[in-house]
This record gives C-alpha cells, structure tokens and sequence, in this order.
C-alpha cells in the first residue's frame, strides 16, 4: 500500500487517500488536522437543514476583504439578530439519548462577508443550557475537528463530557460550520458513489496512480461545482471564524469562550487573529500550527501514527498476550499488523453485509482507533485485528472505518468527506514541490515512518489535489500573534499520532498570550481523556479564568 504525504488532513477523501486516514493530500490542503474521537452516532445520516445556495458559480474567492465585525453598518443585522431557541427535531440516531433539556436554533450569516447584502445562510446550533441557570457565565462555544465534522453531534452525542462545573455553568453551544452537516452542507458525491470511492484500492503503479488520482481528483471537483458551486468559494475556516464572531453576539456574550478540538484549534487561532478584543477564555487542544512547514508536518504526522502503532503492538505482545494477534516479538509486532494490513490488497475479507474490507478500509479502521487512548482504543483495536487476522472475519474493521468515514450501517454519508475536501481546499492549495524537495521528504517519511509510508514514491506528490479545484485560495501557512487577546490555553498530548505535540508547543510559543499544558499519554486530544489533572486544569481556566502554572504537565 502506498501513502502521499503532502500537506496531510485527517478528513482526506479517498481519491487522495491511499492507505492511511491520515494521509495527505498529494500536493494539497493545509494540516487541518484530524478526528477528535468524540462520540458519534451509529444511525442514520444526518438530514441537511437550512437553506444552501444554488450551484451558481462566483468569481469571489475566499477569503473576503476585512470584515470589520459589527461596527460594520452592512453587518449590523447579523449581528443585531435573536436566535430562536426551540425543542430539536426528533432523530432516529438519538433514540437513547435524553435531548428533554437541549435546544436548536438557527443563526444567519453572510455567504460572502464582502458583500453582506447578497446571499445569506443558516448556521446550525444545538445548546445544553447551564445546569445551574443562577450560576451561569456564559457561553461556551464548541468544534470538534475535521474538518467536516459537526459540532451539533458533539453536544448531541457527547453530553456526558461537559458534565460538571462546565455544564453547570455554561450554555455549552455547538454548531455545524458553513459547508457541513445542518449548515449549507457542500455536496459532491451521492453515497453509491463514495462506497465505490472507499472501498478501492488505488494501483500500485506509481505512474499508474497518478493518473488515477489525478482523474478523480477532477472528477470530484466537477461533481462540487455541479452540485455546490456557489458555496465552494466561502467555505473557508476564516469566514467560519466570522460566523463565530457574529454567533457571540447573538449568544449575547461579550467575549468569546470556546474549546476547539484538533481541526478546531487553527479555526480557534483564526477567531484569536481576526477578533482579538472579542476573545475570552480559549481552549485549543490537539493543536495545529498554522506556520508550520505543511511537507515537514506531514512528515511529522506520518511518524507519529508510526510511533503510535508501534507503541500498540509492543504493549499488545508484552501485556496481553492472551488476546493480541501479533505473534510474541515485540520488534516484530506492528510489522506485522502492517503486513497483515497490506496484505488485504490481495486477499480483501468479505463482511456479514458482503461487503469487502480492503487494504484502504482495512488501514483506515485499523489506526482510527489510534485516535483513542492506551486503555479503551487499544482494546478494541486487538480485539478487530484479532477478529481479522485469527478468524477472517473483517466486521469490526470495516465498521470502525465507516464510522470514521462518516458512514451509517444503512449506506447513507454525512457530508464529512464532501465538506473536508472542499474546507481544505478554501483554506490552502499549495503548488507541487520541487523534484528536490521531494527526495528530501521521501527519504525522511521512509525513515521515521517505513510500515505506513511503505510504497510512497515521487509520483504521489506531483500533482496538487487542489489543482483542478474550481478556485484559489489566497490563505498562506503564517505565525498567529492574536496580540490583544485574552491568555489563550492551548493543550498537547506527548503521544498525540495525528496533531504531534511540537505543533502544540509551536502554537503556544507563536501566540502573544498563552499558556501551554501538557497531557502525557497516547491518543488524540486531551478533552474528555479521563484525565483528573486536564479536567481540573481545563475547569479552572474555563470557569473561573485562572490558566495552568507554565510547564504543567498531566502523566496518565
């Protein structure tokens, strides 16, 4: 199997995506970093709400001229709106969960913030109103990553986490970002077309990739523009972070306060840098850093999913013996896993449904759960491996990638991968390297990340999964200052695969205003871990203002 490391995205739709989910895209979009693990629902796809522009193109790119926030008379509508809070509509994947106590509500925007007076859309909201109304601060406003994914299922889906001193004292608000799931959701490919897309492994050819890639990175382009054209031009986290700016107002908060998770973070600094006045009480766990050398940070990304594997196997051989499909060498361990992975490109296992679990589907599966911790992830990750390479039988694989690709046990996509691929794709679309270039980055992917670079070559960085977007972004890699901020609390986790812990100390450093607190462990973000010592931190600094000591570091 063959991997490109380019500008890596955890939200990398399969036509750019050859063995890893968190591979990159051939010469594409900006690190916008990963899945947060946060629960998510095994029913029915969500059904898309509030109105989405017709597929009309516009010439307009992202991003817009300056907005100048709510002194702007052209905005003073949106800003001076009333959300409509009410009970949410009945939905079949939340039959379990007690919604008696949450609201949803719309917000309008702006499409195009340099022109506020043409085309409008609806922001999907879902609030848990505080526990203890007497008591309430605030609003806390919450994004899980992705991009692509819905802050309204986090809430929906993952209210048990805020339980405490945040549910107690905030509106706890999330929302869908322009372009995902209730909120103008771009839309490319129909579900029979994105089952064919996942389930295929692409050739093992180099030249022979290339071209594949090259096809389907057109083809899908010309499918967005046919079916949302009009909205691929603002869907970019900058006009997200407007939209946030307008949301604090109409929440009636004078400052912003809000937990940003993985791809949340860089949409987090990108709030710090446009409205620095109007932040609060900032948490940016699992962080991305937006000056970050996209190809060295691919690099980055690629060795630690290498570390993270090999961490699990080591830990499978040498302490769970009795369940770990690995055979008994603890150097041999994840080479294992990743032979067995490979392998499935030759001999796919076929599930309950029919349906196969290849090499792609297999891989995906596989280090999704390398997003989780050392405990519950890594369990279940012996266990699906086991399942697979003792008895044939892919099921448990197959379903961890479906849910990591959005994709209920019906058939029916989310707007995640659609979404992703077209926010990345607003936000950054650099031009193919140097042959130089290039050669530096292989040697150092085959170094630091042999099993899940294994097969990569100078053919899969060619050609700019961007390329044949129908726009260009004018968004470049820089340093977020935020000078004028509120202290910013940015979290990073030592064995953090996807968003590796030198970005979190990166972006705290580039910050005029922050603290950094460290969480040493295994998994993706720190937020809802466990962790007594980050749940402390993250209540002390949210409710009542007070960051960590510098150097504060959480152990398991």
């Amino acid at each position: 199997m063959i991997i490109t490391w380019y500008t890596c995205a955890m939200r990398t739709p399969r036509a750019t995506r050859p063995r890893l989910l968190a591979a990159c895209l051939a010469a594409g979009a900006l690190l916008l970093t990963a899945c947060s693990g946060h629960p998510r629902p095994q029913g029915a796809a969500p059904v898309p709400t509030g109105p989405a522009p017709s597929a009309t193109a516009t010439a307009s790119p992202t991003p817009t001229a300056r907005p100048t926030g709510a002194a702007d008379p052209a905005l003073k509508p949106f800003y001076g709106q009333q959300i409509t809070w009410a009970g949410c509509p009945d939905d079949p994947r939340a039959e379990k969960v007690d919604t008696s106590t949450m609201q949803c509500g719309k917000l309008h925007v702006p499409l195009d913030y340099a022109h506020p007076e043409a085309d409008a859309i609806d922001v999907a909201l879902l609030r848990l109103p505080a526990a203890k109304p007497e008591q309430r601060i605030g609003s806390l406003v919450v994004n899980p990553g992705g991009p692509g994914e819905s802050g309204v299922d986090m809430v929906l889906f993952g209210a048990d986490r805020f339980k405490g001193a945040l549910h107690d004292r905030f509106d706890v608000v999330g929302f869908d970002p322009r372009g995902v799931g209730g909120s103008a959701p771009v839309n490319c490919l129909d579900d029979k077309d994105r089952d064919a897309l996942n389930s295929t492994d692409e050739p093992q050819d180099p030249q022979a990739r290339q071209a594949d890639r090259a096809k389907r990175a057109a083809d899908f382009a010309a499918a967005c523009q046919a079916r949302s054209g009009k909205l691929l031009p603002f869907v970019g986290t900058r006009n997200t972070a407007r939209d946030l700016d307008v949301m604090r107002e109409a929440l009636g908060d004078r400052k912003l306060n809000y937990l940003g998770i993985s791809y949340g973070t860089y949409l987090g600094s990108l709030y710090a840098e446009e409205f620095p006045a109007n932040t609060g009480r900032l948490v940016l766990d699992g962080a991305v850093d937006p000056a970050a050398d996209k190809l060295d940070q691919s690099v980055n990304q690629a060795a630690g999913f290498e570390k993270s594997l090999e961490r699990f196997a080591v830990d499978c051989v040498r302490n769970h013996a009795d369940d770990c499909p690995l055979g008994n060498s603890p150097d041999q361990a994840a080479k294992k896993a990743a032979d067995f992975l490979d392998g499935l490109r030759e001999h796919p296992l076929t599930a309950k449904d029919g349906r196969r679990l290849t090499s792609d589907l297999g891989w995906t599966g596989a280090i999704s759960y390398l997003y989780g911790d050392e405990t519950t992830a890594w369990q279940q990750l012996r266990w699906s491996l086991g399942w697979a390479m003792a008895r044939g039988k892919g099921d448990f694989l197959l379903a961890s990638a479906d849910n990591y690709n959005g994709r209920d046990d019906k058939g029916h996509y989310t707007t995640l991968e659609d979404a992703g691929r077209a926010i990345r794709c607003a936000d950054s679309a650099p031009p193919a390297p140097s042959a130089e270039r290039i050669q530096q980055v292989l040697g150092q992917l085959h170094e630091q990340a042999p099993l899940v670079s294994k097969g990569t070559s100078a053919e899969d960085y060619s050609t700019p999964s961007c390329a044949a977007w129908p726009y260009r972004t004018t968004e470049t890699p820089h340093a977020v200052r935020a000078e004028g901020s509120a202290p910013i609390l940015v979290v990073g986790t030592t064995g953090d695969p996807a968003t590796p812990y030198a970005a979190a100390e990166s972006l705290a450093k580039g910050f005029a205003s922050a603290t950094l607190l460290t969480r040493e462990g295994e998994g993706h973000g720190a937020f809802g871990k466990d962790n007594g010592c980050i749940d402390a931190a993250l209540e002390a600094y949210l409710v009542n203002g007070v960051p960590p000591a510098a150097g504060t570091r959480c152990a398991r």
